[in-house]
């Protein structure tokens, strides 16, 4: 029975543990800024379990994590074209800004800072550009929207890890003129292709008959009264090593090859 009052005790001390819990943990990802009735320290907490008093202190988590962020707006280009954009950005908090982060942004920097910082951005860079250098010179607009979010959001803390243009919308009448510029383009680089392939076949057939003529006109050099002879003897050489040796029965006149006439005699 002399045990009752000091296990009474120590479940009153564990109960007020449990209730009051003394002690705060910060996550992989956060950092912790402690606030003593509501005013924030200079001291950034690090990862694990801190101890806080109860009632008067509170650790507040602030992530560092990259987190990701998309957004769209309307601008107008350098030719006066509307431009609606959207945009993909992955951002996180320098570990070594998360106080003022909590005590000037609230905690909410996507809300206080990306976006508006977003739409400042692409508004500035869009005007430098016409409609169609928008499309053409994409990568260029990128860089330097990045550059011009960078120096905004560092300001306040914030570093910018990826920005995309997801895609470029213009008015219809817009669209309709570049798909028009589109097609006129491609029709003309194929009436180019048609008109070389043309004249490619021509100086083909003039190669060809070119080719052809001399090759006639060498063919005529060379025939000469000697080469005719020569032919003609070639031919009669043939024609005896085709003959079987028979002679072909005549009524009259000389017998074919050996000039013997009708009646026995040489001549």
């Amino acid at each position: 029975m002399k045990n009752i009052p000091a296990i009474a005790s120590i479940i009153i001390v564990l109960l007020l543990l449990l209730v009051l819990n003394p002690f705060a943990t910060i996550q992989a990802g956060h950092r912790g800024v402690l606030t003593t009735f509501g005013k924030p320290s200079d001291e950034v907490y690090s990862e694990g379990i801190h101890f806080i008093w109860p009632i008067a202190q509170r650790l507040h988590k602030v992530s560092v994590a990259i987190q990701k962020g998309e957004g769209d707006g309307d601008a107008a280009s350098k030719d006066l074209q509307t431009v609606h954009t959207k945009i993909a950005i992955n951002y996180h908090v320098r570990p070594d800004a998360v106080v003022s982060v909590f005590r000037d942004l609230g905690n909410e920097p996507g809300e206080r800072i990306i976006i508006p910082s977003v739409q400042e951005a692409v508004k500035a860079v869009t005007a430098r550009f016409t409609a169609e250098e928008l499309i053409s010179r994409r990568s260029q607009v990128r860089d330097e929207i990045i550059v011009a979010l960078k120096e905004r959001m560092a300001r306040h803390g914030l570093v910018v890890d990826e920005f995309s243009i997801v895609n470029f919308n213009f008015s219809r009448t817009f669209n309709e003129a570049i798909e028009a510029k589109t097609t006129a383009d491609q029709l003309k680089m194929k009436a180019e292709r048609d008109l070389q392939r043309i004249e490619v076949e021509a100086k083909q057939k003039v190669s060809r008959a070119r080719a052809e003529a001399e090759a006639l006109a060498l063919q005529r050099q060379q025939v000469t009264p000697e080469l005719l002879r020569l032919r003609e003897t070639e031919n009669q050489a043939k024609a005896i090593e085709k003959w079987d040796g028979r002679l072909p029965t005549t009524t009259g006149g000389a017998i074919p090859f050996l000039n013997i006439n009708s009646n026995g005699n040489n001549k």
